[in-house]
């Protein structure tokens, strides 16, 4: 039973006859007035009007219909203050022309992380010498190597040596790293024992400190931030499973993040389930709170969107995109290197190496099993804002029923 004067959201998605994720959409981008999260639902005020669709041309291009074409006649100045409203909100969203040279966007590549989530980051070493060599060729301004992952947590002799990324496996990969890409590496929030493994700057080859964490952890990621700041590093804040968190706690993560001494903090679509329209208000906001610094974007293409999504990012001032090689990465996968680098105009960014590495070493992998990218399920759990994990076991167990996985998925919300 719904609190009084509030409704659920299977009930104002059939009011407004809309699908009952978009209907969660607008309530996790704060576009519905007044919306309470309870659990893994909302309580929707029953007062409450249908947001303008912010994908459509009357709300992007500000093209006011006459109401008899577009809707009804009593709507008609509720419509045209929304799009007021829209068009004030991206006024000046065009402010940079991707068309032209951006020389403040920095491509960060993401394969053996990512990619390692599928392999268990047992890479051969030819391959990660064959990649840092394509990433230094084609002008890729970061590449991160893996994880910094615990070894009392986890079994070194159960991983590959690229989820702990030891400073010596490292250096036998780049030496000393004499050339312009920087080296980054990420740290899980709780499963890391950072104050020992992260060595001083002036010890390592790493350029970068990868801070990954969930909104709960936002005090021990920042005391992970602090660290890594004080020993030298660059150092980012990537704030995972956006999607699933409410207006006011973002707020307040995105708050205590911007204070904190990190140099970028990143948009993740952990789960694939953001749309362009999303990507417009998140950037923004990401944006107004750095007050300054520099944002990032990673996305997953469960709905095979990580490209165009990483674009619209990119189109509203995020500088920092990242992106695989063919689109490695757990699931669904990432955003493509090839793509990405094909795409910006800065003339440093060349694609033909990416190119030579897929034919030589990624077409071979998955010929030999290793699998990724865009499927069904992983479309099902991404349209219902879910992790992959159910997807890959649909996957792993033959399984062809899609509907009745839908069905599963969305009982489980």
């Amino acid at each position: 039973m719904n609190a009084e004067g509030y409704k659920s959201v299977a009930d104002v998605a059939q009011e407004w006859g809309v699908s009952t994720r978009r209907v969660r959409d607008f309530c996790s981008c704060g576009r519905i007035a007044g919306a309470i999260r309870e659990g893994r639902s909302w309580l929707i005020p029953s007062s409450v009007e249908k947001p303008i669709d912010g994908r459509t041309l009357v709300a992007r291009e500000g093209v006011t219909l006459p109401p008899e074409e577009f809707m009804p006649q009593q709507n008609e100045a509720r419509v045209t203050n929304e799009v007021k409203t829209m068009n004030e909100q991206v006024k000046g969203d065009e402010k940079r022309n991707l068309m032209g040279y951006c020389a403040d966007i920095k491509v960060v590549d993401c394969t053996l992380r990512d990619g390692g989530l599928v392999n268990n980051f047992e890479f051969s070493d030819d391959f990660v010498k064959a990649l840092y060599q394509a990433n230094v060729a084609s002008g890729v301004d970061y590449m991160e190597f893996g994880y910094r992952a615990s070894k009392t947590m986890f079994n070194p002799a159960e991983f590959g040596k690229w989820k702990f990324t030891n400073e010596e496996d490292i250096r036998a990969v780049v030496g000393d790293n004499q050339t312009p890409l920087k080296i980054a590496v990420m740290a899980d929030a709780g499963r890391c024992d950072y104050k020992t493994d992260i060595l001083p700057k002036k010890d390592s080859v790493v350029d970068m400190i990868r801070v990954a964490c969930y909104v709960h952890q936002i005090p021990l990621a920042i005391d992970m931030i602090e660290d890594a700041k004080a020993k030298g590093y660059e150092v980012t804040c990537n704030l995972m499973a956006v999607s699933k968190v409410s207006g006011s706690d973002l707020d307040a993560a995105l708050q205590m993040v911007a204070k904190s001494p990190a140099d970028v903090l990143y948009l993740v679509d952990s789960f694939g389930n953001f749309y362009p329209e999303t990507i417009t208000l998140l950037s923004k906001k990401y944006l107004a709170a750095m007050k300054g610094k520099q944002v990032g974007f990673h996305g997953h293409n469960n709905q095979q969107l990580a490209f165009a999504n990483t674009i619209e990012a990119c189109r509203m001032g995020v500088n920092y995109l990242d992106a695989t090689v063919n689109g490695m990465g757990r699931g669904a996968g990432n955003c493509f290197s090839e793509m990405l680098l094909s795409f910006l105009k800065n003339p440093k960014y060349s694609v033909g190496a990416i190119l030579n590495l897929i034919e030589k070493y990624v077409l071979d992998m998955k010929a030999k099993g290793m699998t990724w990218g865009y499927d069904v399920p992983y479309l099902i759990t991404g349209i219902m804002n879910s992790h992959p994990r159910t997807a890959i076991k649909f996957i792993q167990d033959h399984r062809t029923d899609y509907a009745k996985f839908f069905t599963e998925i969305e009982e489980m919300i």
